[in-house]
């Protein structure tokens, strides 16, 4: 079975621990975290950890299941593209010398993206949308300089009446 990306939504307990915990489950599987976002919801008696790994679906059965039976864990869901809104935001320094700066300005356009940031020689841009979105943006402003790059990893929200 080939490795794949996998997108998991885990509602916890908010209270010290959790997080290790959790992160324990993967490393005992050998399971490496690619990207890890937790925040409190709306109820901050609970918090929600959004998970990206990647590996053998097996193996990640076994991790839902174990993670299942921890007691603060609420639920976990694997989720996709098909069934769930996955966002990223990236910040993203970006120098340049004046000449160049109208070109970086139309990358920035193109994406859907803003400046949030700007000297007389390097810009911040910050840029929200899926994976790949970021990923193309960040390969076209490889062509200058990128003097910094921050990403969050994925947010998501399950799409219509389906819990996240």
């Amino acid at each position: 079975m080939t490795d794949k990306n996998h997108t998991i939504s885990i509602f916890v307990v908010n209270k010290p621990g959790v997080l290790m915990r959790v992160a324990q489950v993967f490393s005992r599987r050998c399971y490496n975290i690619d990207s890890l976002v937790v925040s409190s919801g709306f109820d901050d008696r609970f918090a929600r950890m959004t998970i990206t790994a990647q590996g053998d679906a097996g193996n990640l059965d076994q991790i839902k299941k174990q993670l299942s039976k921890l007691v603060d864990v609420m639920h976990c869901i694997e989720h996709d593209d098909s069934n769930s809104i996955i966002k990223e935001m990236a910040l993203i320094k970006v120098g340049f010398k004046l000449t160049q700066r109208a070109e970086i300005l139309q990358i920035v356009e193109h994406f859907a993206c803003k400046t949030v940031d700007m000297t007389n020689n390097s810009m911040v841009i910050q840029a929200t949308g899926d994976s790949a979105k970021l990923d193309a943006m960040i390969e076209l402003l490889r062509d200058y300089k990128i003097i910094e790059l921050v990403r969050t990893g994925k947010v998501l929200m399950a799409r219509g009446d389906s819990e996240t």
